[in-house]
């Protein structure tokens, strides 16, 4: 079973909810699980860039209930 660290950025506004995710990822081996809740709607497009510059996979990203959920698996460190 893979490790999972759960970030809550709810109610922080740009940049805070990707500063958290850097900082898990920064602890985080590959393989590891990272769940992001955030309110800010920049978040989504956040994530998925930094999720494409960095290399890691974006598991899900959904929003319910003004509530963005994004699960990264963490591939590696560049």
């Amino acid at each position: 079973m893979s490790e999972r660290i759960t970030v809550d950025a709810r109610g922080m506004a740009c940049p805070g909810p990707i500063t958290k995710l850097v900082r898990a990822y920064r602890k985080a081996s590959p393989g590891t699980l990272i769940e992001v809740l955030a309110t800010d709607p920049g978040f989504k497009p956040d994530v998925e860039a930094w999720a494409k510059r960095t290399g890691n996979e974006i598991v899900e990203l959904a929003e319910e209930n003004g509530v963005i959920r994004a699960v990264i698996r963490v591939t590696g460190k560049k």
